[in-house]
């Protein structure tokens, strides 16, 4: 069953994938104004461009996607129970903390929450907005108890 989502962050937006038929409708104007266009060569530019884009896309999402249902936190493609969360306001960052999501440190452009896991254990989580995550956790947990 799936379950609700309480708070997510994608890790990459489409937009890129809009590079490809940009780069080739300038191409193709250029080369309309200077000669004869090769609309075949543009074609598998572009099309190579799109699914270039359409990976890196797709794997941003994968590696950098944040989160949180009733009964997971998952970061990047790694899964945190919340039932293994024992609380994450007040919690101090610790040198050398476990960073979730399978990287040595936090992705650019995220923020460290750390996490006290219910063994004691800090380790960190991240986000893009971690005043959001902190808070969809932490409600999460209210309601739990």
């Amino acid at each position: 069953m799936e379950q609700p989502v309480l708070y997510s962050e994608p890790g990459a937006s489409w937009w890129p994938l809009l590079w490809g038929p940009v780069f080739v409708l300038v191409g193709v104007l250029v080369e309309a104004v200077t000669g004869g266009v090769w609309f075949a060569l543009w074609a598998v530019v572009g099309f190579v461009l799109t699914c270039s884009a359409a990976l890196w896309v797709a794997g941003r999402r994968r590696v950098y996607g944040v989160r949180l249902t009733p009964v997971a936190l998952r970061l990047g493609q790694e899964d945190l129970p919340v039932r293994d969360i024992a609380e994450v306001e007040g919690v101090e960052p610790r040198a050398g903390a476990k960073v979730l999501g399978g990287g040595w440190t936090v992705p650019r452009g995220t923020t460290e929450v750390p996490v006290r896991l219910a063994d004691g254990t800090v380790v960190t989580a991240w986000a893009r907005d971690p005043d959001a995550l902190r808070g969809a956790v932490h409600r999460l947990l209210s309601h739990r108890t």
